[in-house]
């Protein structure tokens, strides 16, 4: 199936995988080749799977919220923001996480510029 994940700045990954693994606000979904077209909203702050035909390293990227559609072996990742985990500069990335709990305060739930960047820190460290 083709896969294309995209955010505003332009597409970040392109090509032909075998699955897709992603989170929705509905739970978790995995989508194989011939799956039925659906459409989800991403969770915000969560990770997408790809894993490339032909075998080759899973890609994970982080995601902040956005949508995913698959129709006809066609999946679209629509994200606000992502980055790939393989270029995520993790002492940066840490940084920001630190000022933003900071900012945060003791709130029932976490911020979304909290979570996006622990999804970055997942995201590089499964890469």
């Amino acid at each position: 199936m083709q896969v294309e994940l995209v955010q505003p700045e332009g597409e970040l990954w392109s090509g032909n995988a075998e699955m897709v693994i992603a989170r929705t606000l509905d739970g978790e979904i995995g989508l194989l080749t011939n799956h039925a077209p659906v459409i989800g909203i991403l969770a915000e702050g969560s990770m997408v799977q790809i894993r490339p035909d032909g075998g080759g390293a899973d890609i994970f990227a982080a995601v902040s919220g956005g949508f995913l559609s698959m129709c006809d072996n066609r999946v679209s990742i629509l994200a606000r923001q992502a980055e790939l985990g393989t270029d995520v500069d993790t002492p940066n990335v840490e940084s920001f996480l630190a000022e933003a709990l900071r900012d945060a305060g003791a709130g029932p739930e976490e911020p979304p510029d909290v979570r996006y960047y622990r999804a970055l820190l997942r995201a590089a460290e499964q890469s």
